[in-house]
């Protein structure tokens, strides 16, 4: 039997390495890190198995790839949105701003940051990762605040969208303002002014 052309291309691809690694997280999603195996990878990648072995030999060693390129694509896109905040500009209001972008229609990434998180409160090897994602975000705050506030922002930041992940009652952007406000407060006294409904 004749392989279909789809088929025929996915035999050949140059990037399949990385491909595995963006369905591992795909799978990782719908299935949790303790759901996840070469076989289901391999199932929804439409490959063999042996493809799957070849280029990771441990399931660990997939794992570490796939959420190593999540915190890559994660502290990439926060770190640009960092560096483009002109001096001068409202750094604590471009931080909600950041905030809010990630919690909009973002739970596949909610769900896997806290996958990554569980497994890495149990794997050393995963807490290098989560790590240099904490190290990387603190930098790019830095750029805006001092070091000991950089700290405190990112953890705020972290609880403020667990929660809001985790909540069955809508985002309050208002509500984040002012958890913002109360550790950095702007100098106009505009974020988050008591009663703030603005977006």
């Amino acid at each position: 039997m004749n392989p279909g052309p789809e088929r025929q291309r996915r035999r050949y691809e140059p990037d399949r390495r990385q491909r595995l690694v963006e369905v591992t997280l795909d799978v990782i999603a719908q299935r949790g890190v303790a759901g996840t195996t070469h076989r289901q990878v391999a199932r929804a990648a439409d490959v063999p198995l042996g493809s799957v072995t070849y280029h990771f030999g441990s399931l660990g060693e997939l794992l570490a790839a796939a959420f190593t390129h999540l915190a890559l694509t994660a502290a990439n896109a926060f770190e640009a949105r960092m560096a483009a905040i002109e001096p001068g500009a409202d750094a604590p209001a471009r931080v909600v701003e950041a905030m809010l972008a990630d919690l909009a229609g973002n739970q596949r990434s909610a769900v896997l940051t806290y996958e990554l998180y569980a497994a890495a409160a149990r794997d050393p090897a995963l807490r290098i990762i989560t790590q240099g994602w904490m190290d990387r975000t603190r930098r790019s705050l830095r750029r805006h605040f001092d070091a000991d506030t950089a700290e405190t922002l990112d953890a705020l930041m972290e609880g403020l969208i667990l929660h809001a992940t985790l909540s069955t009652e809508p985002v309050d952007p208002a509500r984040i303002r002012r958890a913002v406000a109360r550790l950095v407060p702007p100098p106009d006294g505009n974020l988050g002014a008591p009663g703030s409904t603005a977006p």
